[in-house]
């Protein structure tokens, strides 16, 4: 479909949009892990809230992008498919992570881990861009692993592969 974006020049509209580029991560992430590690049952899966008195009227569902299980151990991974993997705070000149991506996560791994086992750690796992710093790293939240992995998938499927599966290996070895 051509669109017109001013006088005397036309472009072409972008067939996969970010929304729809975004789905695809998520789903080739989980497909991945489906075919590849077929004994850790990736699928999405619904986190019910941990909730003391049991009223859950207006609390939104939280579904995970993918849920990896082995045994007692859990990985809730959640995909972002950005232009930016980074937030600026112009207040104090930071760059920090999607806020609201880490907070999701964060909730996401708290109601699963209703025993305080410590046994279940999420991911958010962002496609890389062309920024000069992006987020890997490790962190440890009220007995629980948060980890960020920036996977490069412009390289080799044989390099993306050795990436997704190093996140098999690091928390399920």
């Amino acid at each position: 479909m051509l669109q017109t974006t001013e006088a005397g020049s036309i472009k072409l509209t972008n067939i996969i949009d970010d929304q729809r580029m975004s789905s695809l991560y998520e789903h080739f992430a989980l497909e991945y892990y489906r075919r590849h590690f077929p004994e850790l049952n990736a699928t999405p899966s619904s986190v019910p809230w941990d909730i003391d008195d049991g009223f859950t009227e207006f609390l939104p569902a939280m579904k995970t992008d993918i849920t990896l299980c082995l045994g007692e151990r859990v990985l809730i991974i959640d995909t972002k498919y950005y232009g930016s993997t980074m937030q600026t705070n112009p207040f104090f000149n930071s760059r920090t992570v999607h806020s609201g991506n880490l907070y999701q996560v964060y909730s996401y791994v708290k109601n699963k881990d209703k025993s305080h086992s410590g046994l279940v750690s999420g991911m958010l796992l962002y496609a890389k861009t062309d920024e000069e710093i992006t987020p890997n790293t490790t962190y440890h939240m009220g007995g629980n692993t948060i980890t960020v992995k920036t996977p490069d998938l412009n390289c080799e499927f044989m390099e993306i592969s050795q990436q997704l599966n190093g996140i098999v290996e690091e928390n399920f070895a």
